[in-house]
């Protein structure tokens, strides 16, 4: 369930419809989705939401960066992913039990050069990338720019 919470609130905090942690509640609702308050606190802390000022008013955002990668590409990245390996046209990623969408989404968000798509269960997912760059060529492009971060 916090799986799916978390991937519902990615959505939505794309869509800058989010101004209060109460709303996130009400909209998670609509969706079939019960939380409290205090859950969706915890679930903006571990998927990088943060308040950002909108004209006069403030809302819930995931972070951007300039470079197009995204800020919030390398946050989960290197918050989330423990192990990585490479083979063929594919990279495999492990999470903690239920952060693997979390990682999806941002890889998603991203549009990384020679990623197809991705796949993701509880706490692995899968990297499906274009046979002529290799998993481990753009695993390496997606490590240097965390590093460079």
């Amino acid at each position: 369930m916090k799986t799916k919470r978390h991937s519902i609130l990615i959505e939505l905090l794309e869509t800058g419809e989010i101004d209060s942690q109460q709303r996130a509640v009400e909209l998670l609702h609509e969706r079939g989705i019960e939380a409290t308050q205090a859950t969706v606190s915890r679930d903006f802390e571990e998927i990088g939401a943060v308040r950002v000022r909108a004209g006069e008013s403030t809302r819930y955002a995931l972070p951007a960066s300039s470079s197009q990668y995204g800020a919030s590409l390398v946050h989960v990245l290197r918050d989330f992913v423990l192990r990585r390996q490479a083979s063929g046209n594919m990279i495999v990623l492990h999470t903690p039990p239920g952060h693997a969408n979390v990682v999806a989404a941002a890889i998603d968000r991203a549009s990384l050069e020679g990623v197809l798509g991705v796949v993701a269960g509880d706490d692995t997912l899968f990297v499906c990338v274009n046979d002529q760059l290799g998993a481990k060529t753009v695993l390496e492009m997606i490590e240097a720019r965390e590093r460079e971060a």
